[in-house]
């Protein structure tokens, strides 16, 4: 167990800090359930061994320990209560519990009154236990329920306990007496219980829907709801109140939270009305699971539509709009979630938008596709369409994605002008295009969603499918390691692509406004088709459908490449560009979890971004702004920022600065303008031209008098350095002190720099590689020396043998 100190941070109300204080082991077995009192100093865990512990908070150590529960502690609850005068005279009796309660008193582990705070306890005997914490022990076991107890909760101003068990019952219990007040029966399993106001209590359980029932009467006040609706289908794991907020929090078994309005419980509810369903607020996803497939939807390209390994599609909030609403559970949010879509009856496998990304359709294990009409305006999500009868498993779908004509009512209103087909794949070997009906007929109940064609396309699993810009042609890939080509109209195979080792996993046709991309053999058009596919042999192919030739393969990955995509030719930022003037660049994601961009006309790698720590199933990129979303099975989804547009333009004005320095550089030294152009070289990185700068000087004859170097402009210059360039100026006489051609100039350098900074300034100085800089310079230096001396030693060999030849002529 740690508890954890939690603060606002310093420079925003937002975000929170924590502060791990300590570190407890509470039980030698698991702890199931902790419930904290209502003035956060004492803290009860329950465990599997049927033991229950309380916590000073503050204190870190225990004050009390319970025993005599049989099973699992299930539930848990801190109350205070007034006890009747037989109940004070039972506690005076024992005088051995009592001293201790008085010792935990006087200690300030208990700050209240004691001998009126109380737990309740549940287990899975279906019994309930009432302790009292100054007596340490037992004053009550209340028994009626036969199932597991999962909810306990106290009203102070009415002395009432309720209980809800998994027996799918609820039991009000007088305090006073410790006898059953009232048993409803509410027909599900219980797994949270608790008060609202001063005569509705709330319920949860399997069903996943939140229930309100008088304490009167035991009737249930909400109005009948209907599984499958929005929020519900997963069964409530907790329900959570909060006094500040007119809120509950309910925990779901699928990890996702949702806030639910309480502020129309304001007055009473009469014996014989009815109110609706508390209406949710938020949805908060605790955890994704791996991520299948993702894409933009809306015109706006403001909600991700995400399939989560789970048979519901998740809509999540990108761009939040509108103004901001008053309650905090209501707040939008990057990230919230917007709506669940609910049809499939297994896990989605594949998704894909059309081209206004109003209309989403989805593949599943259940053998269906289902078209969705996403009105995010309007608030409105629908299933417009279902289609059945594949065989197996939907593993590939596709929608057209060629915008209609300008003018026209579908491109004007996406929203009532659905797709004209859909084209899907399944693990049955086989595609099928389907009809979509018109918007006047779904309305009206008639059901056109029916199958223009079916064709045995492959061998084996289909894994994807792409339509052309045109809508005439679709491509199918297979884990029969083939990409065939079909017309759409007809559905008559065009062309077969081969090449790939293994299974294909993803294939995309190029838009129709690419630039011609170089290949091996030649250059090939967007307009003639080109396609890129990712195989599970780790390489990225690029085909021409002018010969069904692959003219590029691009190798890189580790693992399969399970996602492949063009991405826009031109940057989001200069929309006025030429595309031919910028790389034409695709995107790769791969089981090795990275994601590499390619240059499709050099087949060299731009770049690899790595965020994932498992495969990566889903890529796709917003046509707007470039930016590039993964998802993979590290159930992490990743926004990418496509900064092609602002490198280049780094890159260029750079280069521009460049020349522009080095042609000044140049122009210094032709001025003997040696203060500028030794910092100025200095700051290029050019130690060529320092260095012929610095042999310029010391050839200089005469040499100025009183200067260390030759010129005392050049002395000037070196003493006045920063730490920064001092060390870079030293990294430079390190290496030239290495070669003996080069070593007089070094030394020249090094000796003004000794003689004209301070011993201490040079111990102080500190940066990456100073230590290795002057341990090579002390290195070099010494050998130089060592060299001198011993040309000086020969040297006296010489003056004496030429002394003796004079002797002897």
């Amino acid at each position: 167990m740690r508890i954890y100190s939690l603060r606002y941070h310093e420079s925003s109300t937002t975000s929170i800090t924590s502060n791990l204080l300590r570190t407890l082991k509470p039980h030698t077995s698991p702890v199931i359930t902790a419930v904290v009192d209502d003035t956060g100093t004492l803290l009860a865990t329950g465990s599997t061994d049927g033991a229950i512990k309380i916590w000073d908070i503050n204190g870190g150590y225990v004050t009390h320990t319970f025993r005599g529960q049989n099973g699992v502690i299930s539930a848990l609850v801190f109350f205070t209560t007034v006890k009747p005068e037989s109940d004070v005279r039972r506690s005076f009796s024992d005088k051995k519990r009592q001293n201790k309660g008085r010792k935990n008193i006087e200690n300030g582990s208990i700050s209240r009154d004691a001998s009126k705070i109380y737990l309740a306890s549940g287990s899975e005997d279906g019994k309930i236990r009432i302790w009292n914490l100054a007596m340490s022990r037992s004053v009550a076991a209340l028994d009626s329920h036969v199932s597991v107890v999962r909810a306990l909760e106290f009203s102070s101003s009415r002395n009432v306990l309720v209980s809800g068990s998994r027996d799918k019952t609820v039991i009000l219990w007088d305090t006073l007496t410790w006898k059953a007040d009232k048993v409803i029966p509410v027909f599900e399993s219980i797994e949270s219980a608790g008060f609202i106001g001063e005569t509705l209590v709330y319920t949860g359980g399997e069903t996943g829907r939140i229930r309100l029932w008088q304490t009167s009467n035991g009737r249930e006040v909400t109005e009948e709801q209907q599984l499958g609706s929005e929020g519900d289908g997963d069964g409530i794991v907790q329900i959570l109140q909060n006094p500040f907020l007119e809120c509950l929090l309910c925990i779901r078994a699928d990890q996702s939270l949702i806030f639910y309005a309480t502020s129309s419980l304001t007055g009473p509810v009469s014996s014989e009305s009815t109110i609706k369903p508390l209406s949710m607020l938020r949805r908060i996803s605790g955890t994704l699971d791996e991520i299948i497939d993702l894409a933009y939807v809306t015109t706006q390209r403001s909600l991700l539509a995400l399939a989560t390994n789970s048979e519901d599609i998740r809509l999540v909030l990108l761009e939040p709009q509108g103004s901001k609403k008053s309650s905090p559970a209501a707040s939008s949010y990057f990230g919230s979630d917007i709506a669940l879509l609910k049809g499939h009856e297994d896990i989605i496998i594949c998704l894909d938008v059309d081209w206004s990304g109003c209309w989403l359709a989805t593949g599943a294990k259940d053998n269906t596709a289902r078209l969705w009409r996403i009105d995010h305006a309007n608030g409105f999500y629908e299933q417009y369409a279902i289609y059945t009868g594949h065989a197996e498993s939907i593993g590939a779908i596709s929608l057209p994605s060629q915008p209609p004509p300008l003018g026209s009512a579908a491109r004007s209103d996406p929203l009532s002008n659905p797709p004209t087909f859909v084209m899907t794949g399944s693990q049955d070997k086989t595609v099928k295009r389907w009809s979509v009906p018109k918007l006047q007929d779904s309305t009206s109940g008639k059901n056109h969603s029916r199958a223009l064609y079916t064709r045995k396309a492959h061998d084996k699993d289909i894994n994807a499918i792409s339509i052309n810009g045109s809508s005439t042609l679709f491509a199918s890939a297979s884990q029969d390691r083939l990409v065939k080509i079909w017309s759409t109209e007809e559905g008559e195979a065009q062309g077969v692509l081969r090449g790939h080792r293994r299974g294909v996993w993803s294939v995309r046709f190029a838009p129709n406004d690419m630039p011609n991309i170089s290949g091996v053999s030649g250059s090939a058009s967007a307009r003639q088709g080109l396609i890129l596919t990712g195989s599970g042999d780790r390489t990225v192919k690029i085909w021409s459908l002018a010969d069904y030739s692959c003219i590029r393969t691009l190798e890189g990955h580790t693992n399969s490449v399970l996602k492949v995509l063009w991405m826009p030719p031109t940057p989001p930022s200069d929309s006025t560009a030429t595309t031919s003037k910028y790389p034409v660049q695709i995107a790769s994601a791969g089981g090795d979890g990275l994601i590499k961009i390619w240059d499709a006309n050099t087949g060299e790698t731009a770049c690899t971004l790595d965020n994932h720590s498992d495969r990566i199933w889903a890529l796709t990129v917003n046509p707007e702004n470039h930016m590039l979303v993964s998802g993979g099975g590290d159930s992490i989804v990743t926004f990418w920022k496509d900064t092609t547009s602002s490198t280049l333009a780094a890159t260029t004005a750079a280069s521009t600065t460049r020349v522009e320095q080095e042609q000044q550089l140049q122009n210094y030294i032709h001025r003997n303008n040696y203060r500028e152009g030794i910092t100025l070289a200095l700051s290029l990185n050019h130690p060529a031209r320092l260095l012929s700068l610095f042999q310029t000087v010391t050839d200089h004859k005469p040499p100025e008098e009183g200067s260390l170097s030759g010129l005392k402009a050049v002395d000037e210059v070196i003493a006045s350095l920063a730490d920064e360039q001092l060390l870079e100026l030293l990294k430079r006489v390190r290496d030239w002190n290495t070669n003996a051609r080069t070593a007089a100039v070094a030394q020249s350098i090094l000796n003004v720099v000794i003689r004209s900074y301070p011993s201490a300034r040079l111990a102080a100085m500190k940066g990456k590689g100073w230590k290795e800089v002057v341990d090579a310079l002390r290195a070099y230096t010494e050998r130089h020396y060592q060299r001198v001396e011993d040309l000086i030693d020969e040297s006296y060999l010489v003056e004496y043998t030429l002394r003796e030849m004079e002797e002897v002529l």
